[in-house]
């Protein structure tokens, strides 16, 4: 697995090189706003980026603008964002670059190596990985929305859908059977109008209509 580093602190990018080198990942090369990452993946294309959000110029959303252009130039790039906000409206604007092959995660998870590890690897095999503490935020909001209709387990399934976790991984850690998860996720599919096609993934559409649904309610958000 080869990563990128792009993070405005050369501290902080030199803290997560050793992290993931210490759990078998190779960094190949390391950025300091998304301009020189672009530069550095001339010719030298990773398997995924690890990307701020906050960098020069304007310290606004420059992690997610570029994660934007590098996934229209590079589709199969993975994409993971390291935040220091536990921003909805960031995680949303993000899933729907791809949606598949993007994670958000906060920065106060890059102690443990070992779930940034999986996480590229979810993101490198075309999942949607989403921290636990967004999807704490979208469910405290208390708003009308088709996500109210769904039970409290079911709400415990689609919190380990929008982590990426496999039906197999779900069923392990809720200790039910697959089966039971199959049938939770047929109710969230159900409950939130997600008809089956042939195009389209209504594990990450899930998520995409939490998130939308979340940001919309947010305080000066669209709607509020």
């Amino acid at each position: 697995m080869r990563v990128m580093l792009c993070d405005d602190s050369a501290l902080f990018r030199r803290g997560v090189a050793l992290l993931l080198e210490g759990v078998g990942v190779e960094v190949t090369g390391q950025a300091r706003d998304v301009a020189e990452l672009t530069t550095l993946m001339r010719g030298h294309l990773p398997d995924a980026v690890i990307l701020g959000i906050r960098m020069p110029p304007t310290f606004t959303d420059e992690g997610l603008t570029g994660a934007a252009e590098l996934r229209a130039a590079h589709p199969r790039l993975g994409v993971l964002v390291l935040s220091t906000y536990a921003e909805t409206a960031y995680a949303q604007r993000l899933l729907e670059i791809g949606p598949r092959g993007v994670g958000y995660l906060l920065k106060d998870r890059v102690d443990d190596a070992a779930a940034i590890r999986d996480a590229l690897t979810r993101v490198i095999d075309g999942e949607s990985v989403v921290d636990g503490e967004i999807i704490s935020r979208l469910f405290a909001r208390k708003a009308a929305s088709p996500l109210d209709r769904l039970t409290e387990r079911e709400r415990s399934v689609l919190t380990l859908m929008a982590e990426g976790r496999s039906n197999q991984a779900i069923s392990r850690r809720l200790h039910l059977g697959v089966k039971t998860v199959e049938g939770h996720i047929a109710a969230i599919f159900a409950k939130l109008d997600l008809e089956s096609a042939p195009d389209d993934n209504r594990r990450v559409l899930a998520v995409l209509a939490w998130t939308q649904s979340a940001a919309q309610r947010r305080p000066g958000g669209p709607g509020s």
